[in-house]
């Protein structure tokens, strides 16, 4: 398998595709528009999932289970929420094949085995949710209710890339009911702060908090709070979004519920997700024209430990050492994997491992067990040392731990350097084009100026941000005036 990837300053796009496929993360599969997880891929995301499951159970959560299939009738029940997913949904007509009598061997749709009601396969799952809740929430006392799924979604892309856009793929969807509408509020902001925290302290990927614009809410909802990142080409990626429903669920599905007053009223709910397209934002934030640079936190293994021998006495002698090593760094809480293939040689399994963005590569030899020592490689800065054998394991750990904050660090100081603050037109168009990244800029807060400016240069405003400061001023566009800057970027 060769190596050699695109430069990302060649053609950014290929890079990134030919990287997910070279380091074994995921590739297309049979059915257009969907993809294979190889283990190396599922193997982060499972470290991704760790992390995001227990964060949400030590918010108050608990995990369920909710069917593939929503009923049509359901679906359409949220006005908004049908309408904004309708092009999206793949939808089930039959429930069984037949042979062609006609054509030996090959099979068709059963005509008298149409279903009753059409099931969609589910975009999301807040139809089939709340008319689950209805069956759950009598009065106050049943209140809140704290549910998040692990589940695949289908959403019937036409233009897909591998873990960014595809037609099916995994995620996460929370989905919370509330006695009182400041309950769900708090609910949807700290679920959103539980995404920032995962992303920069986790990931190493610094994000934006913000709120979305009326036109780039999620369907249904009332506010969309979302973290916004920036990737190395200068587009901005969305990594996750958690909304505030308000009660048009509740309404649309009848869910009431008495209140410690004795009166009915509708529930007021959020719903809240991040998929695997953390996985593409991942890989354009950090890693470079040799391949992956994952941050330990998410690397499968941390350390890799590389045998260089020529005999097999020297072998043993190497690995007897190197069981030493393991458990030491084991004891420490270190993943590691001692690569002892003997069908690659050396050289081949550092270019392997290098593509593959292990944070920490350990190479040991005859002469470093002469020595008492090892070659220590950073696969982020790819520089090496020899380190005594000595303390290894600490010094490890500590490394480990500098290469998450420096990553970290120099991801946060691109973002901050390709913000830049624009306030008129012609700027905007120029330093979209030239310097990229975030541009911000003042709005009139007028959907049409939203949809011009996007028509003109593919910006969105991607978010308008929680820290913002009111300040006066005029739209970019249209000069009208403006109290606050919003960040515009275009976006994967």
């Amino acid at each position: 398998m060769s190596k050699n990837l695109t430069s990302r300053t060649e053609d950014y796009s290929k890079w990134y595709n030919e990287l997910v496929v070279k380091a074994d993360l995921a590739e297309n599969s049979a059915v257009r528009g969907c993809m294979v997880i190889k283990p190396y891929g599922y193997a982060i995301w499972e470290k991704m999932q760790a992390e995001l499951d227990r964060m949400f159970k030590e918010t108050g959560h608990e995990n369920a289970y909710f069917p593939l299939f929503v009923p049509k009738s359901l679906f359409e029940a949220e006005e908004k929420n049908a309408e904004g997913f309708a092009k999206e949904c793949a939808v089930v007509t039959h429930y069984r094949l037949q042979n062609d009598p006609d054509n030996e061997g090959k099979l068709r749709v059963d005509p008298e085995a149409k279903l009753e009601e059409e099931l969609v396969v589910r975009p999301t799952s807040e139809a089939i949710i709340w008319n689950t809740y209805k069956g759950w929430i009598q009065s106050y006392r049943d209140l809140p209710i704290m549910i998040n799924q692990w589940a695949n979604v289908v959403r019937w892309e036409m233009r897909t890339r591998l873990f960014l856009r595809t037609a099916e793929f995994l995620w996460q969807e929370g989905h919370t009911a509330h006695a009182t509408k400041a309950e769900a509020l708090v609910e949807a902001e700290q679920m959103n702060d539980v995404y920032a925290t995962f992303a920069e302290n986790f990931m190493a990927i610094p994000v934006v908090k913000g709120v979305k614009t009326e036109s780039e809410r999620f369907a249904g909802a009332v506010e969309t709070y979302c973290i916004e990142a920036l990737m190395q080409d200068g587009k901005a990626l969305q990594a996750g979004t958690s909304h505030f429903l308000g009660q048009n669920f509740a309404k649309a599905f009848d869910v009431k519920f008495t209140n410690n007053e004795g009166k009915q009223d509708y529930v007021w709910a959020t719903s809240w997700g991040v998929s695997t397209r953390l996985m593409g934002a991942l890989i354009m934030t950090h890693s470079d024209d040799k391949g992956l640079v994952l941050p330990p936190n998410l690397a499968p293994s941390q350390v890799v430990i590389v045998p260089i021998f020529k005999t097999d006495e020297q072998f043993e002698a190497i690995t007897a050492k190197t069981e030493d090593i393991i458990k030491e760094l084991r004891a420490l809480g270190v993943s590691c994997k001692f690569d002892k293939r003997t069908t690659h040689r050396p050289g081949a399994k550092f270019a392997q491992h290098e593509l593959q963005g292990v944070p920490l590569r350990i190479a040991i030899g005859p002469k470093d067990l002469d020595n008492n020592t090892v070659e220590l490689a950073r696969r982020d800065t790819l520089t090496k040392e020899v380190v005594s054998l000595d303390g290894l394991a600490p010094k490890v750990k500590e490394l480990l731990e500098v290469i998450q904050d420096e990553l970290f660090a120099k991801a946060l100081k691109f973002r901050d350097t390709h913000i830049t603050k624009v306030d008129d037109f012609e700027t905007f168009k120029k330093v979209l084009e030239t310097k990229t990244g975030f541009i911000s800029a003042h709005w009139d807060g007028t959907a049409e100026t939203e949809q011009k400016i996007k028509e003109l240069t593919k910006a969105t405003i991607r978010c308008i941000p929680m820290d913002n400061i009111q300040e006066e001023g005029v739209c970019v566009f249209s000069g009208q005036p403006s109290t606050q800057r919003v960040l515009f970027a275009k976006a994967y």
